[in-house]
């Protein structure tokens, strides 16, 4: 009995430290890319995005909830991650489709972000810096609950069953 508590605990103990690198790491390739004289300029403002998403989180977490954990802002980040990367996963698979289709699915994510806060920021002028630049590609809030909004679209697409 001793050995599977103290496995359990190990186990919890190593994707903590494995979770905690998350935030971290994202951020770590993003301000990379960002920072690439050679990387594409798409691919430049998708991190970009990510990178300023990152530090408001970051930053938000610390003023609004600062007995919050490092596991979730981890949990937040990745929840980030895919979001954007399933974003330009559906917009290079909407390419085919007619415009009307593909204003669509850009309005599916914008929705389940705006529609998801994390802090309900009164800063709508820094939160929708992204949302309202009709030269972003990345058209999000950055005051995201990035775990329920990853949620909403996988509800949407039917992912979820």
């Amino acid at each position: 009995m001793k050995k599977w508590i103290l496995l359990a605990l190990l186990a919890i103990a190593t994707t903590s430290v494995q979770a905690q690198d998350a935030y971290n790491e994202l951020r770590r390739k993003a301000k990379a890319t960002v920072s690439d004289p050679k990387a594409n300029s798409v691919v430049k403002q998708i991190s970009q995005f990510k990178l300023d998403a990152l530090n408001y989180m970051a930053i938000k977490m610390q003023e609004e909830m600062p007995d919050s954990s490092v596991l979730f802002l981890d949990k937040q980040a990745i929840a980030m991650d895919n979001f954007v990367n399933f974003y330009v996963e559906k917009l290079i698979e909407s390419t085919k489709k007619p415009n009307v289709q593909q204003v669509k699915m850009i309005k599916m994510f914008m929705d389940a972000s705006y529609s998801n806060p994390l802090f309900n920021d009164k800063d709508t002028e820094l939160v929708l810096s992204y949302f309202n630049s009709a030269d972003s590609m990345t058209r999000f809030s950055l005051d995201t609950d990035w775990r329920k909004a990853v949620a909403a679209l996988a509800h949407l697409y039917g992912l979820d069953k």
